[in-house]
């Protein structure tokens, strides 16, 4: 239906159709074009940043993979170091992991794009999990954790990390099973943006569905097997598009006027609204398949049984202790108008932290910001990331 549509609207608007001199062919190709674009199938986007300022200076950007794992690529943004200004060669080395929550880490482009001047940038990019084949094993929770400490020893001692939202809590993790082991590449600082420490704290939508359906409700209502046309044949996930339903879900009126301002511009001939909707609506509909074993551990872990606050969890039988954490700086950043992560979640890791000294605490609640607004858009780049470089240059 949805190549059909695409066809009927060429029909409609191509200017050597016939039909597009016919009478209302804009208003019928706005139609087509739209019942198109919320049916296609939007494959994973690209990072496409290929250059950066610094210091007003153009600098080459080359994508690398640092490491590849059977679920993730750690992707390493090269600055070309023959361009790069005085002083900027030795910026702080910082890994960003991004959220395995539904959409691909270019979600955070603009992220990336805000911290790259000031910083040597690693980020982790998930893989979709319908393409990852069942002989490469389960993708737990654990895994998750493990991943991390990988990457940050493969980075190397004195760098920074960098979590933005789901992953606040395995980085966590990650970051006192280190401390707790002496582990030599113990990052210098961790940020911690809109993040799930605490659920118990002002729950949101998010957290009182998971606390109101047993852990039997999730396995046998939204787990799938991946179908034969993909090379994860049979694993069991939840898939993409139940995520991308719920994220719909919770403020529909918005994507609803936001369809319907597109269906006008179409009609008047507004190219930049136009393109403006697509490019977001490009990156917002483009998602993965989540390992069904990693979200369920998610669910249980997190959301019901607060392990992590509680003081109760173990990876691989270690407990995690985040009061073991002495050396590491915390800031933790929250958006006054997140509905995913409820006020004073995130904030929630300093109480856990009580070892860090209160020199090397901070927290921000970002006035006026919303869950996405934390990290990408106008108050992220004017506000929030210039605290957390400034944040991060006081603890190199």
């Amino acid at each position: 239906m949805s190549v059909w549509a695409q066809a009927t609207s060429e029909l409609f608007s191509h200017p050597y159709s016939p039909l597009s001199y016919t009478p209302y062919s804009r208003r019928l190709a706005a139609s087509y074009d739209l019942l198109y674009r919320l049916g296609k199938h939007y494959e994973k986007p690209e990072f496409g940043i290929q250059s950066v300022k610094v210091d007003n200076t153009d600098v080459a950007v080359a994508q690398t993979v640092a490491v590849e794992k059977p679920f993730c690529r750690l992707l390493h943004f090269e600055r070309d170091r023959q361009t790069l200004p005085r002083g900027h060669t030795d910026d702080p080395r910082v890994l960003v992991v991004s959220p395995l929550s539904g959409h691909h880490s270019t979600l955070l482009r603009d992220t990336v794009r805000a911290l790259l001047p000031s910083h040597d940038l690693y980020i982790t990019d998930w893989t979709d999990a319908r393409m990852v084949p069942l002989t490469r094993g389960p993708f737990h929770l654990d895994d998750y954790v493990e991943y991390v400490i990988e990457f940050l020893d493969l980075i190397g001692p004195g760098a920074h990390v960098i979590s933005v939202c789901q992953p606040t809590v395995p980085v966590l993790a990650a970051v006192s099973l280190m401390a707790t082991r002496g582990d030599p590449a113990l990052p210098k600082s961790m940020t911690m943006m809109g993040g799930p420490i605490d659920t118990r704290r002002n729950p949101t939508q998010v957290n009182a569905l998971a606390k109101r359906k047993s852990l039997d409700w999730f396995h046998n209502t939204v787990i799938f097997k991946v179908p034969s046309s993909y090379p994860g044949y049979l694993r069991q996930v939840y898939p993409g598009f139940l995520q991308h339903a719920g994220f719909v879900a919770m403020n529909p009126d918005r994507h609803v006027n936001s369809h319907w301002e597109y269906y006008l511009d179409l009609i008047k001939g507004d190219q930049d609204d136009v393109e403006a909707h697509r490019r977001f609506y490009d990156e917002y509909n483009a998602v993965l398949d989540l390992p069904a074993e990693y979200y369920l551990d998610t669910i249980r872990i997190v959301f019901q049984e607060h392990r992590l606050p509680e003081g109760t969890w173990h990876v691989r039988g270690e407990r995690v202790a985040p009061e073991r954490i002495r050396s590491v700086a915390l800031f933790t950043i929250e958006g006054e108008l997140d509905d995913i992560s409820g006020s004073g979640q995130t904030q929630a890791a300093h109480d856990l932290c009580r070892g860090v000294p209160e020199a090397n605490r901070r927290h921000l609640t970002a006035i006026g910001v919303g869950h996405y607004g934390i990290f990408s858009g106008r108050r992220w780049r004017e506000m929030i990331c210039p605290q957390i470089t400034q944040f991060i240059r006081a603890h190199e």
